[in-house]
């Protein structure tokens, strides 16, 4: 099994910008496809963006592109999530999670591991 811990969130103007983290521990972090998915009120959980296990490959979902990055370093078991010129539509609360599946990187579903989320609110 891998914990995982979100950290970062915050209240923040439109434009601005936020760092989120995730760190984890447990089974070997190197080994899972991670994702950052994020739901608002009275929303699904929605897929954010995707980073495969060695950092080679990532998936961003479209509202996103270009203003959000994700990263991880694998000798720290941590990935990040930059997000840049926020917008009040990203006001949710984001969650890290952990896959053995990269075929299935934008499905919750797919996902066996979840952090406890951090809450992201971006003022107009």
């Amino acid at each position: 099994q891998v914990q995982l811990v979100e950290s970062g969130g915050g209240l923040v103007q439109a434009g601005g910008s936020l760092t989120l983290t995730c760190a984890a521990s447990g089974h070997t972090f190197s080994i899972y496809d991670m994702g950052w998915f994020r739901q608002a009120p009275g929303k699904e959980r929605e897929f954010v963006v995707a980073i495969s296990r060695s950092g080679g490959s990532t998936r961003y979902t479209n509202s996103v592109k270009g203003r959000f990055t994700i990263s991880r370093d694998n000798a720290k078991n941590t990935v990040y999530l930059q997000m840049n010129s926020l917008k009040p539509e990203d006001t949710a609360v984001y969650y890290c999670a952990a896959t053995g599946s990269w075929r299935g990187y934008f499905d919750p579903d797919e996902y066996a591991y979840w952090g406890q989320g951090t809450q992201v609110t971006v003022s107009s």
